[in-house]
């Protein structure tokens, strides 16, 4: 099986089985797993040795139904009983909700769990994986043909076949080291199976691999990293596992690193080394699916395969470097985007529009101002280098590294780097100011014009990872810490895009609210992240607000004051107003003359204070104020009906309760919110 199926594949295995025996009422004490690229195993501890036999009441048809006119037993109420193994001489007559209804007692007998076992053939076919494979004649699609079953309870065989294997108690051992293991009892499997050199332990065969990089890396006073995702997928590559080291001419580490630790890591499966200060040494630590006989010649093939990938690296690193940054930019211009938006040059074009914009909304410093416009013109030069070209999870890397060397400055250099992160959900964000507006500004071209150009995406697809691309621009904002309104960040850049003469032949602004929806999608799964109460979510998303920062703010506000106490009644005034608010029709400009009371005026005092001072709010003190305005929108409402019988005096209150009520819904829909009785 492929690494990255085996770990998934078994945890799939341990819950599909835990599942049916709790479908079928078989108790169990625990779940032990074993998988290896050849094998996936469970050992189950504890079974109960048969079902518990059940005593239930079963509902049947309606008395009316189970009985004709003249009182006899209709085709309804025979086949009812016959259906639970019963007679009409057993059924009773039960009331349900003021109807009889016709039940009958049923016994079911436990079955022995041998017999419940057999079912487990189903529970193994039904499995999932992300490839599937068909052979031979058969109809079952598999990950990879199954060569043998071993289903064992007890020192009983299990008895089931999946196409022409049936099940015994013969397991295989090491494809070249090991014989064909014979397991009498479950509990000898994994002894059975270490005598023909397989360590079916996935969490043993890792920490072998952790013990025998740490004794090589002592015996030769060096650091490893040990990367997580490397170690799980090498864990998954063998069986029986033999760590060892190889090295590779110092003449390479002229190479920068990134490459290096590339080479090694991503194609080879290969630990990089560094000594004592963290510089990377002519050496690397391997992991053979064997033991140690003839690892000298295994050495050598590894450090052949290496050298062959380091001269590539090393040809690609000189080559590039004779032509210069400007260059790189021109050929940008026959390099597509997408073949329906846009050159990469124009996209670089329409990104520098939308940098320039982020940077006067957040009021970057002058100073930064060059760094940005520069990094925003260049930052895609490397797609079109040697080293990129074949080594394509080095985009950003080698822009960076050549920028250096072509005499731009850090700030520049580093922002070509982070303008791709993060490059995973969980990925890591840039650190620099302009490399964060550099990357939203990226990102939210990408999603603005593959929305424009109707490749928008729908269930799981996403072949341009738009998604992730906008969890990108709302994790960087929010760490950032910028206030950005969607709309005007959308409108304006249209405009400046036009107005530059750098706009794509597409029209961005048809799709503007679906992609305001989108991103706040993502800020809805990224306050799931947080684990924001899901009412509390729904509230911030459905607000108003278009602004990503004061969405995540409010849902934090909300969040630190759901258990105040006063935070029922505060939800309950502000919710009236929006629901009554909603009611209105025609809205008109307020007129105090048409007041009758003076909780009228009060309310109109306060709301005309807050929209003097709304749009420079936080979300925390757009809280405090609607607190605050809470006891007046009581006492409001204690002493005025707002649907009076004088059209004018209606729609004046409605009108004032509409304008309260905009205000509510920046910090949310807070009819979503469930509050506490």
């Amino acid at each position: 099986m492929p690494a990255h199926v085996v770990t998934p594949s078994v945890e799939q295995l341990k819950k599909r089985v835990a599942t049916y025996l709790k479908d079928q009422r078989i108790t169990f004490a625990n779940i032990e797993m074993f998988a290896t690229p050849r094998r996936l195993a469970v050992i189950v501890k504890d079974l109960a040795d048969k079902q518990p036999d059940i005593d239930e009441e079963v509902k049947g048809p309606a008395k009316k139904i189970a009985l004709d006119a003249d009182g006899n037993w209709t085709k309804a109420a025979i086949g009812f009983s016959k259906g639970q193994g019963a007679s009409v001489d057993d059924i009773v007559f039960k009331e349900l909700k003021g109807v009889d209804y016709v039940y009958v007692q049923k016994h079911i007998q436990g079955q022995p769990v041998q017999e419940v076992l057999a079912g487990l053939k189903d529970v193994i076919t039904a499995m999932t994986f992300p490839t599937l494979m068909k052979w031979g004649a058969n109809s079952l699609n598999y990950i990879r043909p199954i060569k043998w079953l071993v289903a064992l309870y007890n020192e009983e065989v299990i008895p089931f076949s999946i196409l022409d294997i049936t099940t015994d108690k013969v397991s295989e051992g090491h494809r070249f080291l090991g014989h064909e293991a014979v397991i009498n009892t479950p509990l000898e499997y994994e002894e059975k199976l270490t005598e023909q050199f397989v360590i079916a332990s996935l969490s043993k065969r890792k920490q072998m691999i952790k013990d025998q990089i740490a004794a090589i890396a002592q015996n030769n006073n060096w650091q490893v990293h040990i990367d997580p995702e490397l170690l799980e997928e090498v864990t998954n590559l063998v069986e029986w596992p033999t760590a060892f080291a190889g090295g590779f001419d110092p003449k390479y580490l002229v190479i920068p690193d990134e490459v290096l630790i590339t080479s090694m890591r991503d194609h080879q499966r290969f630990f990089y080394v560094q000594d004592s200060e963290g510089k990377l040494l002519p050496n690397f630590i391997s992991v053979r699916n064997g033991n140690d006989h003839m690892i000298n010649n295994v050495i050598a093939g590894n450090e052949k395969v290496l050298t062959a990938r380091l001269e590539d690296a090393m040809f690609f690193f000189e080559e590039d470097q004779k032509v210069n940054v400007a260059d790189y930019v021109e050929r940008l211009k026959k390099v597509s985007f997408h073949d329906k938006i846009s050159t990469m040059y124009e996209k670089m074009q329409r990104v520098g529009v939308i940098a320039n914009h982020i940077a006067n909304a957040i009021s970057l410093p002058d100073a930064a101002r060059a760094d940005l416009t520069r990094a925003s013109e260049i930052y895609k030069f490397d797609l079109v280098s040697g080293m990129v070209g074949e080594f394509a999870e080095l985009q950003g890397v080698m822009g960076e590294k050549y920028a250096l060397l072509q005499g731009e400055n850090s700030a520049v250099a580093t922002a070509i780097r982070e303008h791709y992160m993060p490059i995973s959900a969980n990925g890591e964000l840039p650190t620099s100011t302009i490399g964060a507006i550099l990357a939203v500004a990226d990102k939210l071209d990408s999603v603005m014009t593959f929305f424009a150009a109707g490749m928008i995406p729908s269930g799981s697809n996403d072949p341009y990872a738009l998604r992730r691309q906008a969890s990108g621009i709302v994790r960087i904002i929010t760490d950032q810490d910028w206030s950005l309104n969607l709309n005007d960040v959308l409108v304006g850049v249209e405009k400046e895009e036009q107005a530059a003469g750098v706009a794509p032949a597409i029209d961005l602004a048809s799709q503007n609210e679906a992609v305001i929806d989108f991103i706040k999608d993502r800020v809805r799964q990224y306050l799931g992240d947080l684990k924001v109460r899901y009412d509390i979510t729904d509230a911030v998303i459905n607000g108003l607000e278009n602004n990503i920062l004061f969405i995540v703010k409010s849902a934090q506000v909300l969040t630190n004051h759901k258990d105040d106490a006063d935070f029922k009644n505060v939800v309950e005034s502000l919710t009236r107003v929006l629901r009554i608010a909603d009611k209105a029709e025609s809205l008109v400009t307020v007129d105090p003359a048409l007041f009758e009371n003076e909780s009228e005026t009060k309310l109109y005092e306060a709301v005309s204070e807050l929209t003097k001072t709304i749009a420079g709010l936080t979300a925390d003190q757009l809280y405090t104020k609607l607190v605050a305005i809470s006891p007046i929108i009581s006492e409001y409402f204690d002493a005025t009906m707002v649907m009076a019988k004088d059209e004018a005096i209606k729609n004046n209150r409605l009108s004032q309760l509409h304008e309260l009520a905009q205000m509510i819904y920046h910090l949310g829909d807070l009819n979503q919110l469930v509050v506490k009785s």
